[in-house]
């Protein structure tokens, strides 16, 4: 399966296609199964019944649980990552209320947490983040996108905070700012039953644990 941006460069036929990176996941996996039957009948039904997902050349939903390798034979917990900051609502779907000429930025903060442990598997713990976000709506002050594709989704990779959580986590500290909103872009992006509101959402990743977050941006319309 190629991306948007490998297919372009096969697709320009002169020489610039080539594979440097690669990465197997198992987003269609449920392993719900195995704590329901055991890991022996769990495994085998997973390996039975579990239907291959049809390849999506969009980075934006493809792998999003890609597979990583680690060295500690005793590992049974991977971290998770939480959300905490400005116009924060922690809850089943994170959101983020922002404005667009007042309130206008956001400082968040993105955090490795894990359950019923005292800490962190050290190749576990994320140096840098990607951040998926945007363009056209919204933009992380102080970092240029590594990548903008052609849905005008903008990819930042961004360095680990300095400090650590209490459990030797890695955390990024984003300021989210949004760029300028015209009347027609909240008229044709906005919702449905209000037009002074645009919903978009941004996506953040680490780059050791693969640990993925997702949070709704609620961009309101203000004079």
């Amino acid at each position: 399966m190629l991306t948007d941006t490998g297919r372009k460069f096969l697709a320009a036929n002169n020489g610039s296609f080539s594979v440097i990176k690669w990465a197997p996941a198992d987003d269609e996996v449920d392993y719900t199964l195995i704590q329901k039957f055991g890991r022996t009948l769990g495994k085998a039904k997973i390996e039975k019944n579990t239907p291959i997902f049809e390849a999506l050349t969009n980075p934006q939903f493809a792998q999003k649980y890609r597979l990583i390798s680690i060295s500690n034979p005793n590992l049974v917990r991977l971290p998770s990552l939480q959300l905490t900051g400005e116009g924060v609502t922690v809850g089943s779907t994170n959101l983020v209320a922002i404005g667009n000429t007042t309130v206008e930025r956001r400082t968040i903060t993105v955090y490795q947490n894990i359950l019923n442990e005292s800490s962190i598997d050290v190749e576990l713990r994320d140096h840098a983040f990607v951040v998926d976000v945007s363009n056209m709506f919204l933009q992380v002050l102080g970092f240029a996108p590594d990548n903008i594709d052609s849905n005008q989704r903008a990819t930042y990779i961004i360095p680990r905070d300095p400090s650590e959580t209490s459990v030797g986590g890695s955390k990024v500290t984003l300021t989210v700012g949004t760029k300028a909103i015209t009347e027609s872009q909240f008229t044709i992006y906005g919702a449905r039953n209000n037009k002074n509101l645009i919903s978009t959402f941004m996506k953040v990743s680490g780059i050791n644990s693969g640990a993925v977050l997702e949070m709704e941006f609620q961009i309101t319309k203000t004079s």
